[in-house]
């Protein structure tokens, strides 16, 4: 009884290299599929079960178009208790055509169908910030709402708008006895998350009405205030990475107002420091030496790197910019490392994991730059992870009570 209770089933869409999946798999979460379109995406996946790595070793992975894939093949016992995906970015991110609802690429409706046939009893959803511009707000309430009561479908001839106008008086009267979730969402970063990397992404999670759930996103963990208390009024920072005071680099003027108010406090952050590029990759060897190649997957020197206004690269003791999909000239330099020097350099696959938490052994087969397009669009994997296990933790509660 007590393996019948722990089990949980789950299915993840538009899986990409596996970061969301990695994070809710580690949450214990069983993946009955994992679909994903890119061939390459699938073949870093079936590398690593190849290789053994425990993470993904029973995923049955599907390389299909989820909006031709039948949901009724998959051969499950009992419910799933989550389905989660991001699915694809580029129609509402700040670097594509800002297309939306228009791009081809859309997605939305395809999680909506899943939803509706596999009547999950949670779903995860994430997506880039700019879903929330104020030019995608109506869609947005959309998706909120088609999630909600996924079982009001689209009319035949009839368009988004009309179909949200309807998912709206449904929604004001009040009562519904069909398929209909508690759906919540948040603007999240993942830096307050012990993650070494500013990533804003938004998160939508939902439960299944029946069951009751009251659940809101676990408090933040880490804070900026911190990690500026360790590094500036304690000097602890510098200290545990050995750093000496001729080597360490001036406070950085857009944090000296938040500096002058700590130092003011007599009293520390009571969150952890956010974690910075050094703390992630402070234990690598210097790529392109020969420990650092026969000792360490996918840590090879890029040429290349050089930095010029708005491309400076992240800096070394701060959490990283947001590593994107692009490679090459990627507005930002946002995967690329600052050192203090003023010398740049481009990540290694493997620090560039770290930055997403993955996990050490896992291998990426491609070039970098394709790699790189994997890890810009992946979900930090501690994040996910952190995210699913609250959500598992209140379906073992339900689970319990039902049992």
């Amino acid at each position: 009884m007590a393996n019948k209770i722990l089990t949980m089933n789950s299915v993840e869409l538009f899986t990409g290299a596996g970061g969301l999946a990695i994070g809710i798999s580690n949450a214990g979460f069983r993946h009955q599929a994992a679909i994903e379109r890119d061939k390459d995406a699938c073949l870093t996946i079936r590398s690593n079960q190849q290789r053994g790595i425990q993470a993904v070793a029973d995923w049955p992975v599907f390389q299909a178009d989820v909006s031709q894939f039948d949901f009724t093949t998959l051969q499950v016992k009992g419910e799933i208790d989550l389905l989660a995906g991001g699915p694809p970015c580029q129609p509402f991110s700040q670097g594509g055509k800002h297309q939306g609802w228009d791009d081809s690429r859309d997605m939305f409706p395809q999680f909506f169908r899943a939803v509706r046939e596999l009547k999950p009893k949670a779903i995860l959803v994430e997506n880039v910030k700019g879903l929330l511009r104020s030019s995608f707000s109506q869609y947005f309430e959309y998706i909120i709402l088609q999630l909600t009561y996924p079982e009001i479908v689209q009319k035949p001839g009839e368009d988004w708008v009309d179909h949200l106008s309807r998912l709206e008086r449904h929604h004001t009267v009040g009562r519904h006895d069909g398929l209909s979730y508690r759906v919540v969402f948040r603007n999240l970063n993942a830096a307050d998350y012990g993650i070494p990397q500013k990533r804003d992404r938004v998160f939508i999670v939902g439960f299944r009405s029946d069951l009751g759930v009251e659940w809101s996103f676990p408090a933040p963990t880490h804070s900026q205030e911190a990690m500026l208390w360790e590094q500036w009024v304690t000097g602890d920072y510098w200290e545990r990475h050995q750093v000496p005071l001729c080597e360490r680099p001036e406070v950085p003027r857009k944090q000296c107002s938040s500096l002058y108010n700590l130092q003011s406090s007599l009293f520390p952050p009571l969150t952890k420091p956010w974690r910075t590029v050094r703390d992630a990759i402070w234990d690598l060897p210097v790529p392109g030496s020969e420990e650092g190649f026969s000792k360490v997957l996918n840590h090879v020197v890029i040429p290349g790197a050089r930095k010029y206004p708005g491309h400076t690269g992240s800096p070394l003791d701060e959490p990283a910019k947001t590593l994107k999909a692009g490679v090459h000239g990627v507005p930002g330099g946002e995967n690329m490392l600052a050192f203090h020097t003023g010398e740049v350099r481009y990540f290694t696959v493997r620090e560039a994991a770290r930055l997403q938490t993955f996990p050490d052994e896992y291998f990426f087969p491609h070039c970098w730059t394709q790699t790189m397009r994997q890890l810009g669009n992946a979900v930090p994997v501690a994040l996910a992870e952190m995210i699913a296990s609250s959500i598992r933790t209140h379906l073992l509660r339900v689970r319990a009570i039902q049992v």
